[in-house]
């Protein structure tokens, strides 16, 4: 059975997201995952925005500002409700593995 597109996020999906929470651009929305990851996610520029226009057909993210070549976006209800899910999607993930992760190798 195929997966619905976007019912699980990708690291890079999830950070561009948290990154939305605040208006701002491409090379902000990199430069703020690098920071709060530590350097172990990078996004490249191919990859974000690709990402950045497919969440805006999907309606999570919107266009705020153009300034030449240069655009911000900032996260909608519907992408901040995706978003929150994926963060219970983990903490299910996490919550199952204390629960049953300590019973050893299979």
């Amino acid at each position: 059975m195929a997966r619905e597109k976007f019912q699980t996020l990708t690291e890079q999906m999830f950070y561009i997201l948290l990154c939305l929470r605040r208006e701002c651009c491409g090379v902000d929305i990199m430069e703020r995952v690098r920071e709060m990851t530590g350097g172990r996610v990078d996004i490249g520029p191919g990859t974000l925005y690709a990402l950045l226009e497919s969440f805006q057909r999907e309606g999570f993210i919107r266009e705020t500002k153009r300034e030449g070549r240069r655009r911000s976006y900032r996260i909608t209800p519907s992408g901040a409700w995706r978003l929150e899910e994926e963060v219970r999607r983990l903490e299910r993930q996490a919550a199952d593995y204390r629960n049953f992760g300590e019973e050893g190798s299979l």
